[in-house]
This record gives structure tokens, C-alpha cells and sequence, in this order.
């Protein structure tokens, strides 16, 4: 049991961790290989459409509700979410470094 929980845990993480980046491949596919989809991350996406006219809308995972219910679930764990929001807070710092 208390490994399920680890594992769900880590899911989790990553499901928080995951960016929209291939999302958005996914819906402007300009100049990709033909096997460019088999090495999309689309775990963050939760629904895909393209209308007939042309428009394309995303839906992913709320991460934010992702996050709170680690929050719930890691209690105890003060560590281990200290840990999280640090690896979150470099991530989020070395992706604002590569926009500019």
C-alpha cells in the first residue's frame, strides 16, 4: 500500500512538472517528421479539438488542483513538499531563462 501511495505520489509530480509544449505541436504540426507524434509528451492533455473552420482548442490538467491534492495526500511529508516546490521553483526559473 504504502507503495502505491509513493508511486501515485511521483505521478502526480510529474503530472504538475509536465509542460504544454507538445500540446501545442500536436496542434500546429508544421514541417514534422512522420514519426514526430510517437515522441510527443501529451500527459498534461486532457482534450483535443480542431473545428472544421479551422480552431483548435486544448485542454489539460488543471495543475493547480494537481498540486493541492499533493499537498493533501503528501501530509506528514513536509520534507518531501519542501523538496517539490524548490525542484518546481528551478524549473519555472530555467524555463524564464530560455524565453529570453
Amino acid at each position: 500500500m504504502d507503495s502505491e501511495r509513493s508511486r501515485l505520489l511521483e505521478l502526480m509530480e510529474e503530472l504538475a512538472k509536465c509542460k504544454a509544449n507538445d500540446a501545442v505541436k500536436l496542434a500546429f504540426p508544421e514541417g514534422e517528421r512522420p514519426d514526430w507524434i510517437d515522441r510527443l509528451d501529451l500527459t498534461a492533455l486532457t482534450g483535443f479539438k480542431r473545428t472544421d473552420k479551422g480552431s483548435v482548442e486544448i485542454q489539460m490538467v488543471d495543475r493547480m488542483a494537481v498540486l493541492r491534492l499533493l499537498v493533501e495526500l503528501s501530509d506528514g511529508q513536509e520534507d518531501k513538499q519542501a523538496e517539490f516546490f524548490q525542484a518546481w521553483e528551478r524549473k519555472a526559473e530555467e524555463g524564464a531563462q530560455e524565453e529570453t
